[in-house]
């Protein structure tokens, strides 16, 4: 079996096109720091925090001190502080944020389930890319759904019907990010 090391990775060109990250009412704040955490890791930049998904303390917090607090120590636990190099936003208007990145060309994709979503292998990138993961349980709302351009799944081969959000967001942002590269160096 062929292995992807560490050299032919060290090769890889990321794609050209920008990926940004829409977490949609996320219920843990420790999920939400494994996130800034990945995207740092992998060399992306924006992320936006929509709904009720819970955010570091911002200037002119306007939530109730304590939540604000418990919310930025959770998270600060698991980023490591990876925090203060991911340009964040909380934007509570998921559907006004996606019409605004459709105006700017971002091709808005889901990581989600659905009777018309597509293998992530499948999945073509060429354009820049808006990935909106969603609640740990419930996953993405359908009003949200209705109004992405493409849902897209990593397939499963266990029993489990899904993977962790954070575990999730992290293969499926390598895996775009490096997707073409990836298959031009095994083949």
């Amino acid at each position: 079996m062929l292995k992807l090391t560490a050299l032919i990775l060290y090769n890889i060109n990321m794609s050209n096109f920008p990926i940004i990250l829409i977490a949609h009412n996320l219920r843990s704040s420790y999920n939400v720091g494994s996130i800034f955490r990945i995207m740092d890791g992998l060399g992306l930049k924006t992320i936006y925090l929509t709904g009720n998904s819970p955010y570091p303390i911002t200037i002119n917090d306007n939530r109730l001190h304590h939540i604000a607090i418990n919310n930025d120590r959770q998270i600060r636990k698991t980023s490591l502080g990876a925090e203060k190099s991911i340009n964040y936003l909380h934007h509570q208007d998921i559907i006004q944020l996606i019409n605004q990145l459709k105006i700017k060309k971002y091709q808005i994709i889901a990581l989600e389930q659905t009777t018309t979503s597509i293998n992530l292998i499948d999945f073509r990138v060429d354009s820049p890319i808006a990935l909106i993961i969603g609640n740990e349980i419930t996953g993405i709302d359908d009003q949200v759904l209705e109004v992405v351009d493409q849902s897209i799944e990593i397939p499963m081969q266990g029993l489990k019907e899904s993977f962790n959000v954070s575990s999730a967001t992290s293969m499926t942002l390598f895996y775009l990010k490096y997707r073409q590269d990836i298959i031009n160096s095994l083949s």
